[in-house]
C-alpha cells in the first residue's frame, strides 16, 4: 500500500471527483480531502492510499497534469502512519 499526497486541488474539489480521477489507474483504498473547516472547500491537498503498482501508474500519468483547470502535482506521501502512542514503555 502507497500513500499518495496531491497537491494543487481546486477549491470545488470533491471527494466523488477525485475517486473518479484516480481510479481509473486502480483501487482507491482510501481518500482524505483536506477541507477548510469554516467552509467546507477543498484547501488544495489530498492524501490517497492505492497499491503499490496501481500508484505508481497514477504518479506517472497524473503528476503535472491537468484537473478542473488547475495543475496537480501527485507524489508518494513522506508522512509515515503512526501505529499506537509511540514514545518509551512504562513499568
Amino acid at each position: 500500500m502507497i500513500t499518495l499526497f496531491v497537491r494543487g486541488l481546486p477549491a470545488s474539489t470533491t471527494e466523488e471527483s477525485l475517486t473518479a480521477l484516480f481510479a481509473d489507474y486502480g483501487t482507491v483504498r482510501s481518500l482524505t480531502l483536506r477541507k477548510d473547516l469554516f467552509t467546507g472547500q477543498a484547501r488544495g491537498t489530498a492524501l490517497i492510499d492505492m497499491e503499490g503498482h496501481e500508484a505508481r501508474a497514477a504518479i506517472a500519468a497524473l503528476d503535472g497534469s491537468e484537473f478542473q483547470g488547475r495543475t496537480i502535482f501527485v507524489g508518494q506521501s513522506k508522512e509515515k502512519k503512526r501505529r499506537g502512542r509511540g514514545g518509551r514503555r512504562r513499568r
